[in-house]
Parts: C-alpha cells; structure tokens; sequence
C-alpha cells in the first residue's frame, strides 16, 4: 500500500489507520530482538514483543494502532519536554552559556568527552546536557521533575502519566555513571544544586511512563509551531515559535544518540528517541508521531521503532528533505 502525499493540515485518518495497522503487522518483532540496558534493570520487564505507534495531527486527529495505550518508561525522550520547560523559563538566555547544541558523536553517557571540553556537554539531550538541564529547572521551578511530569500531563491531556517510582529507585540504585557525570559537572562549576538532589530529579523524569498516544499529543506542539491545545500557556502557545524551532533542530541532529546521523538518512525528521523503547518523531505543520518497541540496537534506539519510521516517511513523503 503506498499513501500519496496530502496537503499540509489536511487529514485521511482511514487511509493513515490502515497504514498504522500494515506498519504493526510488519514490524511487530516475531520474537525477541535486540537488547536492553543492562544499566536500566526494570526495562527487562517490559513485553518484548510489544509494539504500539500514534500519529497526532495538527487538526487533533489521533491514530494509532498495535499497543499504542501501552504505558513504557519514556526515559531520554523526557529530555526534550524538560529542554522546553527550561527555554520558556530562561527570559535571560542563560542556559545555552552552559550546555551546547553539537552533536556529540561519542555514547551518551561519554565521561571522557565532558572532561576534554571542561564541564560544557554537547548538547542537552546527552545525559550530562540533561543534567545540567535539570539543574536548571531546579533553580527556576524548585521541583524539576514534577514539573516535567505536570508539563506531560497538561500536554497529553491524561492524569494517566505518572513516575514510576519503583522504577526510578532501582535506577537511581545503579547510576553510577550519571552520578560521575554530575560530579564532574559539579567540579567544573556547571551544576549549582547538589549533586544528589539533581540526579534524583534527573532519574525521575526520565522514569516517567506514558502510551504511544499519550506521546504523540504531548509532542504535538513541536509540529504546530509551538502553538499547543490541552498545554497552552494562553496566546503564547506552550512555547515560542523560535524555541521550538531550536528543539526540532537538536532533535534532528542529536536527538538519536550517536545514531542521529543514521536516523535522518533513514527517516528524515527530527526525532528523539529513549533506551525504553520510544521514539517521537516530528513532521513539522502536520503531525507527531511516536513509536514504541522495546529491543534496542547498539547505539540505544528501538530497533522495530526505527524501520517502521522509515517506512512511514517513505510511504507518505512525510520529511523534511
């Protein structure tokens, strides 16, 4: 089946639903694939045969098809939402004198390169950048991760979005990694709260579980010029248009990991991805699209996700090239 592209804002949602429902049947995984983070232990638990995807359209048409009301642990994807929350925060411009927007090029949770560069990470959406982030909103908004997590619910319009809190102790337990990371930042002078109360704030944003729907209305405002519906802060919109413009762009070139690169040759759309198995891609003016498969490649990103996405854009010409 092949889709011909529509024009801009108008919506097929039979003919996007039957595409949602041959994208499940084709790259739903027959058995397991790939892997999970050692590093993240509750991950195992999820179903490794699961595989949900949602587009939601600029005119509020959701689609979805497969396990798309499956909540997941959306781990880095929280990155962007607390990236979003500190930009319409940061009235003085402030936080891009601590974190760059580069790609990175090494693993996200690379110690060596956040040395070299003495303390300034790539880019927010590599674990050190995300804790500088978060610092961040601890000075603006004293609770981080609550915010982010009222920030999802107001997005996606559900209360069914939570922390799972198990979740976020057994992570916290074994973060050794992220906690080197925040110390070296400490000792450079990037993070000006403790280091303890960052990580736990950091941990528990990314521990945040919500549905493929869930996701894709709450990323809906990265597709509409930062104009948003259930997250509106009135005329303005859930962030400016210049601000969510910069987030599509690091989404384009470092939201995928190491594997951005790949990620836009194959799908071509900004996109973030978490090592829970979700990606959230954006198609600007039209839609938000997220995916969920938890088997991981090598570079952390879901491996049934990634080629239903490139499918996708391929069979609907949904890219920005």
């Amino acid at each position: 089946m092949s889709l011909a592209v529509v024009p801009e804002h108008s919506a097929v949602p039979q003919e996007i639903a039957a595409l949602l429902d041959d994208l499940v049947a084709k790259h739903r995984p027959s058995s397991p694939v790939g892997r999970v983070p050692p590093a993240v232990p509750h991950l195992a638990d999820a179903d490794p045969l699961g595989f949900g995807i949602a587009v939601a359209s600029v005119d509020g048409a959701v689609t979805s098809a497969g396990d798309a009301d499956a909540p997941f642990s959306i781990q880095s994807i929280s990155k962007l939402f607390s990236l979003a929350l500190a930009l319409g925060n940061d009235s003085g411009g402030m936080l891009w004198n601590r974190v760059l927007r580069e790609p990175s090029g090494t693993a996200f949770n690379s110690l060596v390169q956040l040395e070299a560069e003495q303390g300034i990470p790539r880019n927010p959406f590599i674990n050190a950048g995300a804790l500088v982030v978060t610092d961040f909103l601890v000075e603006c908004l004293d609770d981080a991760s609550g915010a982010v997590l009222a920030f999802l619910r107001a997005l996606s319009g559900s209360e069914r979005v939570t922390v799972d809190g198990d979740a976020a102790a057994t992570e916290l337990a074994s973060s050794a990694r992220n906690c080197a990371l925040a110390n070296f930042l400490a000792d450079f002078g990037n993070l000006h709260n403790p280091v303890d109360a960052v990580l736990e704030h950091y941990i528990r944003h990314c521990s945040i579980t919500m549905s493929c729907r869930e996701l894709a209305r709450a990323g809906l405002f990265l597709a509409n010029g930062g104009a948003g519906g259930r997250g509106s802060r009135g005329a303005g919109g859930v962030l400016s248009a210049a601000d969510t413009k910069r987030i599509n762009s690091i989404m384009l070139t470092c939201g995928m990991y190491d594997a951005a690169g790949e990620f836009a040759y194959r799908v071509g759309l900004p996109g973030k991805s978490g090592v829970g198995g979700g990606i959230l891609a954006v198609v600007p003016g039209r839609c938000a699209v997220s995916v969920w498969s938890p088997g991981l490649d090598a570079k952390g990103n879901s491996i049934a996700g990634t080629a239903a996405l490139a499918e996708l854009t391929s069979r609907t010409g949904w890219s920005i090239f």
